[in-house]
């Protein structure tokens, strides 16, 4: 299949699949040109980004403190929602310890922040 090699190259190609995608609706055929096209086309995009634009996991410090900012918690009022004591709260979100199971668990659950990014996997 072919490739896309260059960032003008990716931008003319979203261009065509934006012509495609308003020039198309529901009631298109399902073997109509322009949605072949489009399967096409949409396929080298993903694959360019991929390469290109990788979508990283976001580590669990970061993760926290967005869910802290979020719903507006303290260091303090977290530490007390979890369970644990505001210096190992500390720590975690500062990246020099890791959670327990048991932490990793009630963070999880109470901040609602998937299991894989609370257990780095």
């Amino acid at each position: 299949m072919a490739q896309i090699k260059s960032q003008e190259h990716y931008k003319a190609i979203m261009a065509r699949i934006d012509e495609i995608f308003f020039a198309t609706d529901e009631s298109t055929p399902k073997n109509d040109k322009r949605l072949l096209e489009l399967d096409v086309l949409s396929s080298m995009v993903e694959e360019y980004e991929q390469e290109h634009f990788p979508i990283h996991t976001p580590s669990l410090p970061s993760t926290i403190v967005a869910r802290m900012n979020e719903r507006n918690y303290t260091q303090k009022e977290l530490a007390a929602l979890l369970g644990i004591s505001a210096p190992r709260l500390c720590d975690i979100i500062g990246g020099k310890k890791t959670p327990t199971y048991e932490q990793a668990r009630l963070i999880s659950k109470k901040l609602d922040i998937d299991p894989v990014i609370v257990l780095s996997l």
